[in-house]
């Protein structure tokens, strides 16, 4: 091969891996997308909580990274950013319900499409929200795959209020947890959070459709990578979904998930 022909595909292959560099940081890394300090649980407890898996581009093989909400037999609510992304199809993406465990067990069901919400990426994270639609019939209902119960759209959740994640991402250990944990943190006042995010090298904007919970000045649980999309209940009702955060278990910076009552109606408009 001759030094024209050399210097043609090192450039080439230098512009391949930039693409797919971006496209991991786009899928995996979007701000920490984040159980820590949390217990095992089974999936009996939350019966409308499913895996998100993943198909690798290269290895054909599938790992959850994300999680959703079970509306109804045709439609997940999760985090657009699950859902999104250079090299994204619904096909590299499937459902997993019905088990405790990661990546086994349970059914599972391929995604048709996804519908981000229109807003989505105009305001930092604000918007982080989508409704997939699932395959063929979708999920058949049983004792351990229900529908999840949806916040009212004007109800108001006070702070310091005991909320709960759970999922299957990373724990404390630094890495994905087998089998389902959860956790209970605290609603942050929405100011004080917006403060503390303000304070970044990199400042992200906490809007009126996000809730920060955490432990504040304390830190020690969280939601985690992989457990994006996944809920934030009250009680056993769903109002958030997680979306982002600085780290994992911060104590400055509480996680932030996406607030499902301001898009009700939306969700309504496509899912019902």
């Amino acid at each position: 091969m001759n030094l024209h022909n050399t210097k043609k595909c090192y450039s080439i292959l230098r512009f391949f891996c930039y693409f797919i560099c971006l496209a991991y940081l786009t899928c995996c890394c979007y701000a920490a997308p984040r159980i820590i300090g949390g217990f095992p649980v089974t999936i009996d407890r939350y019966p409308s909580l499913v895996q998100v898996e993943f198909r690798s581009l290269f290895a054909q093989t599938w790992s959850q990274s994300c999680a959703a909400n079970i509306l109804n037999e045709k439609y997940v609510l999760s985090a657009a950013h699950c859902f999104f992304g250079l090299f994204y199809s619904p096909a590299l993406r499937r459902i997993r319900a019905g088990t405790t465990y990661r990546n086994s067990g349970g059914s599972v069901v391929e995604v048709e499409r996804e519908f981000n919400h229109p807003t989505f990426g105009q305001n930092g994270a604000d918007g982080d929200i989508t409704v997939v639609r699932l395959a063929g019939y979708g999920l058949e209902f049983n004792p351990v795959i229900k529908p999840v119960y949806v916040v009212h759209p004007q109800s108001v959740i006070p702070d310091n209020q005991p909320v709960i994640h759970a999922g299957w991402g990373t724990t404390e250990l630094g890495t994905a947890s087998d089998v389902l944990r959860d956790v209970t943190v605290f609603t942050v006042n929405r100011e004080i959070c917006r403060e503390r995010y303000a304070t970044l090298e990199e400042p992200l904007p906490i809007t009126e459709n996000m809730i920060c919970a955490g432990l504040l000045d304390v830190g020690g649980r969280d939601a985690c990578q992989g457990d994006s999309g996944g809920p934030l209940y009250f009680g056993n009702t769903l109002i958030g979904v997680v979306s982002f955060g600085e780290g994992c278990a911060n104590a400055t910076f509480p996680g932030v998930s996406t607030s499902v009552g301001p898009y009700v109606q939306w969700i309504q408009s496509v899912a019902f």
